[in-house]
């Protein structure tokens, strides 16, 4: 009998929108997630562009403008919080810095799961430990669940993917960090944001952002700094937070008080900010989708594109194939290449834009963000913000499989 069973490895973004299409497509995604619930709260998330596309042919559209966020648009601010550059949410058609449609992680992640909690099978507290695959598909050990046996497994599971790990390999050989470090909470607090994203430099590349959340008093707020590589405990969250402290100690704007809250905060994260690079996404009956294959880093805003529409792709390559998996994820890749390496192409300046150093880079930083919407550098940066629509995304309406 023809085994149907899909395993999806983490139960963010990408797994469940992967699950959803998987489904519809007539498999038996099974999806394992190593919290014991889904992941609530997270930083706010954009939807755009094909990203956009896909959760409106899942019909989501409308639930996800219901809990987006009311946000005027980025502006960056000095050190007494008076707005020297902004760009409102509507420039570019919805598509700027901060694009038309903004969402909680936590709350999108909501949406994908409640999709499918119905028709998917989700083991949570748990991970994959082990994959041994042959050519007709993969036995899976996990930490606590019995050993299964799929027909394909998807690492879904982010930059610090375990299924990578097992198929690929370390990650040094696929992570490229882009010289920076950065931290998000949330942080209650009672800070007149008008609506704006509001981000402030300090010279030494370090940078302080907060922007409304969707209740009140609640800010979603960000640390981030530039900096070589740096040895840590990733499950020290008290050194790290120490380290953040030590880093921004006299830093501007309202960065003392979001310190103060980030002691408080139980929604801490601390990342070194890069991407992942492969040079293939699969390895026999192992794949990868979303971060897990092709982090583009949060300056690109592209993350939860490339989550959704590689679900989106790989799903529907699945069903097209009549069963020939490996047709299928070389279809996957070859759709799924060009826009992948769009959206990981940096904006101008690249991290040293986002986290200038000196003074005058910073005055440098905001001049050029007031031309941004003016001629010569508007059609320059609608080409930047266009990568998010930049792939022709096929019709699978019709599952075949």
């Amino acid at each position: 009998m023809e085994n149907n069973d899909i395993l999806v490895s983490g139960a963010g973004i990408a797994g469940p929108a992967l699950a959803y299409w998987l489904r519809r497509a007539g498999f038996n995604p099974v999806v394992v997630e190593r919290a014991p619930a889904p992941r609530p709260g997270g930083q706010a998330v954009d939807l755009r562009g094909a990203g956009r596309t896909v959760i409106t042919r899942m019909g989501l559209m409308e639930a996800a403008r219901a809990v987006s966020l009311e946000q005027r648009g980025f502006a960056l601010v000095d050190a007494r919080g008076r707005i020297d550059a902004r760009m409102p949410a509507d420039a570019f058609g919805g598509e700027g810095i901060i694009s038309e449609i903004e969402i909680l992680r936590g709350d999108l992640a909501d949406l994908l799961y409640d999709a499918t909690r119905q028709d998917t099978e989700y083991l949570f507290d748990d991970t994959v430990t082990a994959l041994d695959q042959d050519a007709d598909g993969v036995t899976v050990t996990f930490e606590k669940a019995a050993p299964r046996r799929f027909a394909l497994v998807v690492g879904a599971d982010g930059v610090h993917s375990t299924v990578r790990r097992l198929a690929f390999g370390g990650a040094d050989r696929c992570f490229r960090p882009i010289g920076g470090y950065t931290a998000w909470f949330t942080a209650e607090l009672d800070l007149d944001l008008d609506g704006w994203y509001m981000m402030h430099n300090t010279p030494g590349g370090l940078v302080s952002s907060a922007r409304p959340g969707r209740r009140p008093g609640e800010v979603k707020a960000g640390l981030s700094f530039r900096s070589g590589p740096l040895t840590y405990d990733r499950r020290d969250l008290g050194a790290q937070r120490r380290l953040i402290a030590e880093r921004f100690a006299g830093a501007g704007w309202q960065t003392p008080r979001l310190i103060e809250a980030m002691h408080r905060a139980d929604d801490f994260f601390f990342e070194q900010m890069g991407q992942v690079h492969l040079d293939g996404w699969s390895r026999g009956r192992v794949t990868l989708v979303g971060d897990a294959g092709y982090c583009p880093t949060p300056l690109t805003g592209l993350g939860t594109s490339l989550a959704l529409v590689g679900g989106y792709l790989l799903a529907g390559e699945l069903a097209s194939s009549r069963g020939d998996f490996g047709a299928a994820l070389a279809r996957y890749e070859e759709l799924m290449r060009p826009y992948v390496t769009g959206a990981q192409e940096l904006p101008p300046g690249g991290m040293g834009g986002f986290a200038p150093n000196s003074a005058l880079a910073i005055r440098m930083r905001a001049a050029s963000m007031r031309w941004m919407t003016r001629w010569p550098m508007r059609p320059l940066m609608a080409a930047q913000f266009a990568k998010a629509a930049d792939i022709d995304l096929p019709d699978y309406a019709e599952p075949v499989h």
